[in-house]
């Protein structure tokens, strides 16, 4: 394993915890099946105990992918463990992450144990998931920031248990590169029977460290795993990312000396297909996925691009996958050609009925956008998704008048549960007017807390893509609407945001 780095990704679980980010059981599977064709290592699929929305995608993500390992997160706990098991049932390659708090703060404050009581129950647990499995992983929670004696003790008896993988989360993103590094390299150094397991890394970037930290892990402390995620997508500042991690490695083989099994290619079409999923638009300065990431402003840089794409360009841009970027379809395009288009983006839809109305959808849209991309089919079978999972409320029309310096008016019809009701207010502007029309029959009381407009494509012909984020009782949830009216897509966004919130899946927050 010395001249392989492996990557964990960890999008679907630990970058689900931004607040807004949940995805449907399809829109996992389609996700995953992404990673998968960007051949990722392991694929952390969710946290099967935590309610039984997760277990199911949990399972259906298991029994979907073949080439990759597919990972459950757990508790140290029997009950835990025992489900994830039960969810990875039918995996080609199953592994079981199990995490428990090792640092004084954490086991004091928020676990209420002593020392001893977590060792015994790390021990447990381990034990009694290898039983159930050979591929095991342990994490200590908040590890970096745990007593460098106790953790040795924990993690020696949890691979001599049969923790086959041994995870040291900054879970706080509190690290930098060296001291991580060197942390990691003491660990291995002082545990007996570390070369026992793959030692791996899991960094947060609360202070915009976590990919240097990782790769500082890997190169300093002989780290083997890098855990990571779609578009560096997690909770609070977001963790490691996948992309960056990658390119890295490759671009600087000479210095790293290690090979990933990453597919490059895939890396744009999966970055993406997440930010349209979870509504997360990626900034266009963002590295390898970024819109600006292969562009040239300045003369003198496009003066020796043109002479030599090495003078200012370290990664081919059709490496990661840009060039992929076509016109794929339009009007005249048939189903099948659209089927086969499905099937090329990782969109699997699981009977004909679904195909036709998507295909319907597809041929609407061509009739009113003559250059259909691949971003705008993601898009459209991305609504398709959310309709057919939890519509509670539906769009069906929309008119609004807005003229210089009088007071937009809009009118919305929607459906509450098939049922057609009518909503008109005013508003500042035309989608402040159609949001409040909505809302006068609905009566959410939910604040809104971030309306953002991304282009799909490149053009004023292109959809407009609407991210709304609601906030209610403490449940904070992403709409997502798409559509070359940015008024109806942010109308769209605003339902497919309220239907979220009438959503009972439950979930526990949790950190590895």
């Amino acid at each position: 394993m010395a001249d392989k780095l492996i990557i964990f990704d960890t999008t679907l679980r630990d970058g689900e915890q931004s607040p807004g980010a949940s995805m449907t059981r399809d829109e996992k599977l389609r996700i995953a099946r992404q990673l998968e064709r960007l051949r990722v290592d392991v694929i952390e699929a969710g946290f099967a105990a935590s309610s039984n929305g997760d277990f199911d995608c949990v399972k259906a993500i298991a029994g979907a992918i073949k080439e990759s390992t597919v990972c459950s997160l757990a508790r140290a706990n029997d009950r835990d463990i025992a489900r994830a098991a039960e969810a990875l049932a039918g995996a080609a390659n199953a592994r079981i992450h199990i995490f428990l708090a090792t640092s004084a703060l954490h086991m004091e404050k928020k676990l209420r144990m002593s020392p001893d009581q977590v060792f015994e129950q790390a021990k447990q647990s381990v034990r009694y998931a290898r039983n159930l499995m050979g591929d095991i992983e342990f994490s200590p929670e908040d590890g970096y920031r745990s007593d460098m004696d106790f953790l040795c003790r924990v993690l020696e008896a949890v691979i001599a248990e049969g923790a086959s993988t041994i995870n040291v989360p900054d879970t706080v993103g509190y690290a930098v590169p060296e001291l991580y590094g060197q942390f990691i390299k003491t660990l291995r150094e002082r545990i007996p029977n570390s070369d026992k397991a793959i030692w791996s890394v899991h960094c947060h970037n609360d202070l915009g460290m976590a990919v240097a930290n990782s790769l500082a892990g890997v190169q300093i402390g002989g780290a083997r795993q890098v855990e990571c995620t779609i578009n560096g997508l997690g909770e609070r500042a977001g963790n490691c990312s996948l992309e960056e991690v990658v390119m890295a490695v490759k671009t600087r083989r000479d210095y790293y000396g290690l090979d990933v099994g990453i597919d490059t290619r895939q890396i744009l079409a999966a970055s993406r297909m997440v930010s349209q999923t979870t509504g997360f638009v990626v900034q266009p300065n963002k590295a390898v996925v970024g819109a600006n990431a292969f562009a040239h402003a300045s003369g003198i840089h496009q003066d020796g691009v043109l002479k030599a794409r090495d003078t200012y360009e370290i990664m081919r841009a059709e490496d990661v996958g840009w060039s992929t970027n076509k016109i794929v379809l339009g009007k005249l395009s048939g189903r099948n050609a659209f089927k086969q288009r499905l099937q090329d983006l990782g969109v699997s839809l699981e009977s004909e009925t679904e195909l036709n109305a998507a295909f319907a959808r597809f041929k609407e849209l061509a009739d009113r956008k003559s250059e259909i991309f691949d971003e705008d089919i993601l898009a459209l079978v991305s609504d398709e998704s959310v309709s057919a999972d939890n519509e509670n409320f539906g769009f069906v029309s929309l008119s609004q008048h807005s003229e210089t310096g009088e007071r937009p008016q809009a009118s919305v019809v929607f459906t509450i549960s098939g049922k057609e009701v009518h909503g008109s207010s005013d508003g500042n502007g035309p989608v402040d007017a159609s949001l409040k029309a909505i809302e006068s029959h609905v009566k959410s009381g939910a604040e809104m807390v971030l309306y953002s407009v991304n282009a799909i494509s490149g053009s004023t012909e292109s959809q407009g893509e609407v991210t709304v984020r609601l906030q209610n009782s403490g449940r904070v949830v992403n709409g997502v609407g798409s559509d070359p009216d940015i008024v109806v897509a942010s109308a769209k966004a605003y339902l497919n945001a309220l239907n979220k919130l009438q959503s009972k899946s439950d979930r526990v927050a949790a950190q590895g």
